[in-house]
């Protein structure tokens, strides 16, 4: 058994063949946990989790490129009230620039009037998030592109101020050792994707304990090179073979501990 703890089935990628996508996932004995990067895919996400007893799960959240369109706490409060709702996220910091001058053009005079710059905006957001995480004691699934520092910093910040360790996942994790220590250290799990393919992590997987990894595909994005066009979460059993190949253990062994850590941390 395997569990893709971060698809996006509900977004329009798959609008046409969602259920036709999980089912074939379910039918090979794979999860999905799907992600939400907006109130509309957040919705879309627990609407697909309802439909099924087991094996579809949903987080609900706002991706740090969509924070200019600001975070109804209350709204997103209600969702979370669904049984199929297991994390929030994903949300956390992007300062990848492209995103950075997208939230940039959304953001409406007020905030600038205010001072409040892409960066801070992605903040803020994030922070209100990591408060709701903390009210109803769901897991987060972190974003975190080209920002460790600030991430880290942050989440250090909240551990001083309520003497509470984070729990949660950092996504498609693609920093360096150092700050993968930080993470670990604070009790959080590292995501692995088809990112691997392209990116040389081999000697992070290595190190980073069996029980602090989780594996997702990220679909429809980040398509393993063994297959081709939309990625979909069947295909997380390439990304659990490359780790079992870099670790030298076997894919039993992978599939076994990475299905424990997420049904661990997603309470599943």
């Amino acid at each position: 058994m395997l569990i893709d703890t971060h698809a996006h089935v509900n977004f329009n990628a798959y609008k046409f063949d969602a259920d036709e996508v999980i089912r074939r996932s379910l039918n090979n004995n794979t999860w999905i946990i799907n992600v939400g990067s907006q109130y509309s895919t957040s919705k879309k996400g627990i609407a697909l989790a309802e439909k099924y007893k087991e094996g579809v799960y949903a987080a609900i959240g706002l991706h740090p490129i969509h924070s200019a369109d600001g975070f109804d706490y209350e709204k997103y409060r209600q969702l979370a009230q669904s049984p199929g709702v297991v994390a929030i996220g994903e949300t956390g910091l992007d300062y990848k620039e492209e995103y950075v001058s997208f939230t940039r053009t959304k953001q409406s005079t007020k905030d600038e009037a205010l001072g409040s710059s892409p960066k801070e905006k992605q903040k803020q957001v994030f922070l209100q998030q990591l408060n709701l995480a903390r009210e109803i004691n769901l897991p987060i699934i972190f974003h975190c592109r080209m920002a460790h520092n600030d991430l880290l910093e942050i989440l250090n910040s909240q551990i001083t101020n309520y003497n509470l360790q984070p729990r949660g996942v950092v996504h498609c994790f693609t920093g360096n050792w150092t700050q993968a220590e930080k993470y670990l250290a604070t009790g959080l799990y590292l995501g692995f994707n088809g990112i691997i393919f392209k990116l040389n992590l081999d000697e992070i997987i290595k190190k980073t304990p069996l029980d602090k990894i989780l594996i997702e595909t990220d679909c429809p994005y980040l398509t393993p090179p063994q297959a081709e066009g939309r990625n979909e979460p069947l295909y997380i059993k390439h990304v659990a073979e490359k780790i079992a190949e870099i670790k030298n253990i076997t894919f039993e062994e992978i599939a076994r501990a990475t299905t424990e850590n997420a049904k661990k941390l997603f309470n599943i």
